[in-house]
């Protein structure tokens, strides 16, 4: 399975989106400081996820929601409740 997933930063309350075969591992690594562009952000906390059989179709829903600001706009208006 391939993951697409949003973290808020418990520091400062931005949201990262990303995508990994491994969710688990991936969420640990953000927030063991051990990701670059997120380093001084964490800790983080996991507020969504989307599960893809695909990886093709991950890095394409992963790419949608970061370039095209409808997509990512009707996904924040999905998990409002969460972003809080």
């Amino acid at each position: 399975m391939f993951y697409v997933y949003i973290l808020k930063s418990k520091k400062d309350g931005s949201i990262y989106i990303g995508y990994t075969s491994n969710l688990i591992r991936r969420f640990e690594e953000h927030n063991n400081l051990k990701n670059k562009s997120t380093r001084y952000k964490a800790p983080f906390e996991l507020i969504y996820y989307e599960a893809y059989k695909s990886n093709a179709d991950a890095r394409y829903r992963e790419t949608n929601l970061k370039r095209f600001a409808q997509a990512y706009s009707q996904l924040k208006n999905r998990i409002r409740n969460s972003l809080i």
